[in-house]
């Protein structure tokens, strides 16, 4: 069964000739030895698929008695322990922690939170959420709740539902009516209907949206883009943006905020780590593509010039080449 994680056009694959106890072994004398062998350990994990990562990480319990997260934590540290942590979690669950850590503490990094809830799936969205109870015993939508406020919590609080429509086909007059109906609620009126504009963006499907949009532009003469633009304002008109971007294009989407965690002084290592490893099987072959088309440079030379170490070596590993 296809994972709902894995795509045709990631940089990550399963490895073939895969043994998971000679893996255990190997990453367990990489640990264990007098000073950690970061050689051996990015070699391995960042040579695997998610999948055979937790057979890993099984394989190793059952030998050391031991958690391979835990061990990686107290013998890593940094942006590398991140990285190889983020490595072996499962990506629900991954997702599910990014989520937490955005919302932890005084001040929310929205960023995140609205660059994994604009862009997963129904299925996707749903795992997540599954996950995230399992590991806080609280439920997503209750920290999404008080942690958030207004049009930008409600349109949060739908898509973290997992009640987008996953049905490729489309349909013409509905796509012609929503299209009337986002015009209505906004360019077309003395003030904005927000409600209007999340219940269709956050609940048609990605197919659908597409031919709203085309029939919204033939409709007001201007993209939804430049109607949200004129029209919201604040986190919920980031949301609905990052929820267009990735209808029209997700990997590129993700070739921006790359360049963002990446340009200008310091990186944003909490966003590099997390697209970086959260993409690598399912289409950062496409980012790749998208970052040299609209950055002039590859994705590989501007993870180079930012990062140092093992930690530039996990990071270069994963994206796989440079274009």
């Amino acid at each position: 069964m296809a994972s709902v994680w894995v795509g045709s056009r990631g940089t990550v694959r399963d490895y073939t000739g895969f043994n998971a106890s000679k893996d255990a072994e190997s990453v367990r004398k990489a640990i264990r030895g007098i000073g950690t062998d970061e050689k051996t350990l990015i070699n391995i994990l960042t040579e695997r698929s998610n999948a055979q990562r937790q057979l890993i990480a099984k394989e190793y319990r059952a030998a050391s008695g031991k958690d391979l997260k835990d061990d990686l934590k107290s013998d890593l540290s940094g942006n590398l322990e991140h990285v190889m942590v983020a490595l072996v979690t499962p990506p629900a669950v991954f997702d599910a922690k990014q989520l937490k850590k955005s919302m932890k503490g005084s001040g929310t990094n929205e960023n995140a939170l609205i660059e994994i809830l604009a862009s997963r799936s129904s299925k996707q969205m749903k795992e997540v959420s599954q996950a995230y109870y399992t590991v806080y015993k609280k439920s997503l939508g209750d920290d999404i709740s008080s942690d958030t406020s207004g049009d930008f919590r409600k349109a949060l609080l739908t898509l973290a539902d997992g009640r987008r429509d996953e049905n490729v086909k489309v349909d013409e007059h509905l796509a012609k009516k929503d299209a009337q109906a986002l015009y209505n609620a906004g360019e077309k009126k003395w003030g904005t209907d927000e409600d209007k504009f999340t219940e269709i963006l956050c609940l048609r499907s990605i197919p659908q949206l597409k031919l709203t949009f085309d029939e919204y532009r033939n409709l007001s003469k201007k993209t939804i883009e430049e109607s949200i633009q004129g029209e919201l304002s604040g986190h919920f008109e980031d949301l609905l943006l990052a929820i267009v971007q990735c209808v029209n294009n997700t990997p590129a989407f993700f070739a921006e905020r790359l360049h963002q965690s990446l340009k200008g002084a310091g990186t944003d290592e909490f966003t590099l780590n997390r697209i970086m490893v959260s993409r690598s099987e399912i289409d950062l072959l496409d980012i790749r593509a998208e970052y040299k088309k609209h950055y002039g440079c590859s994705l590989y030379s501007a993870i180079k010039s930012d990062t140092s170490g093992d930690y530039e070596t996990t990071l270069l590993r994963i994206c796989g080449g440079d274009d």
